[in-house]
């Protein structure tokens, strides 16, 4: 069937995201470097998901108050899915980056999108061929060679932390949060959808980040910190949520879950342009092998083999 223009559209939107969801992250990436000594971990994912609550809840109130009550099964998949998203994938980035580096960091979440890749193509049976294969090994060694600052020998040089143990089970919760999102069906919109996600990220922060502020002697919220909750409440918060689960239903969760290869990209670019950072041979050559490995992975299903059913 020839796809209608609308359709098309809806394709070339989804694809155009993918370059542009990296630098929301970014951003979250940026403040998890700067936000000790002005507000904490839990507190800041809280907020975070208020403020991105506050502004999205009035474009879809209308839909939600038609669909109330929810179904005992709604509720349920709702703070699963802000368990894993907002809880687990907000507050345990910020604990985990405490006590790891960013490198460590960016290895560690490249098991992600291989991870989704497999499962989705072997569960939820999406074409992903030998060209996307190729895409994704292309975008994985690009990234490495970022991160290990165009030395791959030195990948075993890296010693690893308590806060590593942190990002795996972020890694491991992204994974099942992408899959899911992508598996179960709703029969609200993608902003309804989004908004009711982040309640139930909501009500899983709240016991949390009352449980921190009883256990930390030194607890702290200071304005820079409210500037900060802005900051990742609107971009890595609405903007790359609401993105992410767009794209998924247009291209996929395994075609989708390569935007976290450019991380390692924008982090550098960020680093340049904010922290006078200064790029080097390495940003371009694994540049160049994470936006070929993007395209190849984004290739039409239809222009390449199609994966066999399991």
């Amino acid at each position: 069937m020839i796809p209608t223009m609308t359709d098309a559209w809806r394709l070339r939107i989804a694809l155009a995201l993918i370059f542009v969801v990296p630098g929301f992250w970014t951003v979250n990436y940026l403040i998890a470097r700067l936000y000790v000594g002005h507000i904490e971990a839990h507190m800041l994912a809280l907020l975070r998901w208020t403020v991105a609550f506050s502004i999205l809840l009035p474009f879809c109130w209308a839909e939600i108050r038609r669909g109330l009550p929810l179904r005992s099964d709604e509720k349920r998949e709702f703070l699963l899915l802000g368990g894993l998203g907002m809880w687990i994938c907000g507050a345990f980035v910020y604990i985990g980056g405490q006590t790891t580096s960013s490198v460590n960091i960016a290895l560690l979440y490249a098991i992600s999108p291989v991870l989704i890749s497999l499962i989705s193509a072997r569960l939820l049976k999406e074409p992903f061929g030998w060209v996307q294969s190729v895409g994704v090994a292309m975008a994985l060694i690009g990234m490495l060679w970022v991160v290990l600052k165009g030395d791959l020998t030195a990948l075993g040089q890296q010693e690893f932390t308590p806060g590593d143990l942190w990002i795996l089970v972020c890694v491991a919760s992204w994974t099942i949060y992408s899959l899911r999102l992508k598996a179960i069906e709703s029969r609200f919109s993608n902003l309804a959808r989004l908004t009711l996600i982040t309640a139930g990220g909501m009500v899983v922060l709240i016991p949390f980040t009352l449980l921190e502020a009883a256990l930390l002697e030194n607890w702290n919220l200071t304005a820079t910190g409210l500037w900060y909750v802005l900051l990742v409440g609107i971009f890595p918060g609405v903007g790359a949520y609401f993105c992410y689960i767009y794209m998924q239903q247009q291209i996929g969760a395994a075609r989708t879950s390569v935007v976290l290869y450019l991380g390692p990209l924008y982090a550098a670019l960020a680093g340049w342009a904010l922290l006078g950072e200064q790029p080097q041979d390495f940003h371009a050559v694994g540049g160049v092998a994470i936006l070929s490995g993007v395209y190849l992975v984004n290739r039409s299903p239809s222009a390449t083999p199609r994966a066999k059913p399991a």
